[in-house]
């Protein structure tokens, strides 16, 4: 219970100072920085990882030698808690940007710090705004920066990986940049939608080979889709059945 208030504390003073610093570089003019070294990836990775220390959870991540160093890329993960969110930010390489629901946009200070960081939205009920959202998406990593979508379009219930949207895939097929597979193991026992106490425990993620989307056309999102779901369903079997489960 004591780690679970402490969390909680974190997460509020963190979020605040973190979102708080953002918004002031962005009015101030601050300019971006390539490479993820920038006040704005700070506001991400560094928040990410004062909450993981909070919560108790370290993170160990597998087969980073397989993201592709020569431009941006396209994460799709599973996605069963707010923790994914959080061990991804801590540990992918450069500028990583995620693509979310547009619901978060009413967070107080946090919502508007992400937006103003270059976190892109989707208002999925609209058509025609999530169409705009991708392609801001779309200009966003043809500037270098990379982007992680959760291809099931909200977190599990169950921690199993539910059936997955093809738009985000057209993100990648646009950008023509590779989709990496990635799945993270553990978030869903340490704090599952709608839960509030936590359970720490160490946090896995396994990165699986890029898939190219060179040459593909924004009609083959589906079959896209298709192969990037058999690869995070491999990378969860490697972990299930390996010594490295529990």
């Amino acid at each position: 219970m004591i780690r679970t208030v402490w969390f909680y504390l974190m997460l509020v003073v963190s979020s605040f100072v973190h979102a708080a610093t953002v918004i002031v570089a962005a009015l101030v003019g601050v300019k971006r920085r390539p490479g993820g070294r920038g006040i704005y990836d700070w506001g991400t990775t560094d928040w990410a990882r004062d909450l993981l220390d909070a919560a108790g959870t370290p993170v160990r991540v597998e087969g980073l030698e397989r993201i592709p160093r020569d431009g941006p890329v396209v994460y799709a993960s599973n996605h069963s808690s707010m923790f994914d969110i959080w061990a991804l930010a801590a540990t992918l390489p450069g500028s990583v940007r995620f693509v979310g629901k547009q619901e978060l946009v009413k967070i107080p200070l946090l919502g508007r710090a992400m937006v103003t960081a270059g976190h892109v939205v989707i208002d999925r009920p609209h058509p025609r705004r999530a169409v705009e959202a991708y392609a801001r998406a779309g200009a966003v990593i043809k500037g270098g920066v990379s982007a992680v979508v959760f291809p099931e379009g909200t977190r599990s219930r169950t921690g199993e990986l539910l059936p997955f949207k093809n738009a985000p895939f057209g993100l990648a097929i646009a950008a023509q940049v590779p989709v990496v597979p990635v799945y993270v193991h553990h978030t869903f026992e340490i704090l599952p939608k709608g839960g509030i106490r936590l359970r720490p425990r160490p946090i896995r993620i396994l990165v699986g080979d890029p898939i190219a989307t060179e040459g593909m056309g924004v009609d083959q999102r589906q079959e896209l889709r298709d192969r990037v779901r058999p690869a995070i369903l491999a990378l969860k079997a490697r972990v299930d059945s390996g010594p490295g489960r529990r």
